[in-house]
C-alpha cells in the first residue's frame, strides 16, 4: 500500500500507539489501514458414498481438483458463501449443510471455513471456474492431483470420520 484511501497522501509502515505490529499509517491524516486475513469458504459435497470434486479452470492450481470453495463476500454468512461457491463452481443445490472444519493458513493470510453437505438432487455440472465436475468413489479420488494441502487434509478427515460414523468439527493449522 502506498497511498491513503481516505485522503490520498502517502502511507508509511509504523507501529501505531497501543498496537504491537506494523500497519500502513497515513502520513497526513494518520488513518490506520488494517490488513486482515481473507476468509475462504468451501464445502465437501457428497452423494451417497461419493464425493463431488471440481477441476479448477482458474489459477492458482489450474487443472487440479478441489471441492467447491472461494472467498467469502461481504453481507453473507460463511454457510451462505459455501453454498454460493458450490452453486457457482458445480451448479449444485445443497442439503444437510453443517460445519466441518476451521483451517488456519497464516502463511497465506487465510482462514478457511469448510462445511460438508449432500446434493439436494442429482444435478451438477461445471461452472465458469471449473473445467469439469465429477462424483468420485473414495478409492478413485485423485489424491496426487488435489489442488491444495488443505483440501487433501480435509478430505482425509472427512473420510475417516465417515468410516468411524462420527460427525465432529476439526481445527487444522498449517505453518
Amino acid at each position: 500500500m502506498k497511498f491513503c484511501s481516505t485522503c490520498g497522501a502517502r502511507v508509511s509502515l509504523k507501529i501505531p500507539e497501543g498496537e504491537d505490529r506494523q500497519r500502513h499509517v497515513c502520513d497526513a491524516c494518520n488513518t490506520i489501514h488494517y490488513q486482515n486475513p481473507k476468509i475462504i469458504t468451501g464445502v465437501i459435497v457428497t452423494h451417497g458414498e461419493q464425493v463431488l470434486l471440481c477441476r479448477r479452470a482458474i489459477e492458482p492450481r489450474y487443472g487440479l481438483w478441489t471441492y467447491p470453495a472461494g472467498f467469502m463476500e461481504n453481507a453473507e454468512t460463511s454457510a451462505q458463501a459455501a453454498a454460493r461457491e458450490a452453486q457457482e463452481e458445480a451448479q449444485v443445490e445443497l442439503t444437510n449443510q453443517r460445519l466441518f472444519s476451521l483451517v488456519d493458513v497464516p502463511h497465506a493470510n487465510h482462514v478457511h471455513v469448510i462445511y460438508c453437505a449432500e446434493l439436494a438432487n442429482e444435478v451438477y455440472g461445471a461452472g465458469v471456474e471449473s473445467l469439469e465436475v465429477r462424483l468420485f468413489n473414495e478409492a478413485d479420488i485423485p489424491w496426487s492431483e488435489l489442488a491444495f494441502q488443505s483440501v487433501h487434509r480435509n478430505l482425509e478427515l472427512f473420510l475417516a470420520d465417515r468410516q468411524q460414523g462420527q460427525q465432529q468439527v476439526h481445527h487444522i493449522q498449517f505453518a
